[in-house]
């Protein structure tokens, strides 16, 4: 089933989505990850980084996406990416653009990591999300550019 979320509630769900990764609270960062996950959420790293990519291709295999499952690991996960990029002051995760909703009740949202010194875009990626009946987030396909 497809959850078929009004234009503020699509608002509202890119906006916690880039809001955990930003929140420097470790508490209302767990808080913002149990309202937006479901508790069997998965997140997958679909590209991961290059020196996956060049460990992989040594032993001949197909890189691997990177994978969190559940709110635990995505905890992990964020508070990670917080602690790195964030918390030093030196970047900020922003939307880039607006969340669109697509076919088979997917929701599709882009965003920016921008340099807080010069505003320049020091990374970005493209969000395909799914949905549990319950409008928190199922599955998160993640593609870093």
């Amino acid at each position: 089933m497809s959850v078929d979320l009004t234009d503020v509630e699509l608002k509202q769900l890119a906006d916690r989505y880039v809001a955990q990764w930003n929140e420097p609270d470790a508490e209302r960062r767990r808080a913002l990850i149990r309202e937006l996950w479901s508790p069997d959420a998965r997140h997958v790293l679909v590209n991961p980084p290059q020196g996956v990519r060049e460990s992989a291709a040594e032993l001949a295999v197909a890189p691997p996406p990177l994978e969190a499952h559940g709110h635990v690991a995505l905890d992990a996960r964020v508070g990670r990416a917080y602690e790195r990029f964030v918390a030093p002051g030196e970047f900020a995760f922003e939307l880039d653009g607006e969340a669109r909703r697509q076919p088979g009740g997917a929701v599709t949202l882009g965003w920016l990591m921008r340099a807080r010194g010069d505003g320049g875009v020091a990374g970005s990626g493209l969000e395909v999300l799914t949905l549990a009946d319950d409008g928190r987030i199922r599955t998160d396909h993640q593609f870093v550019a």
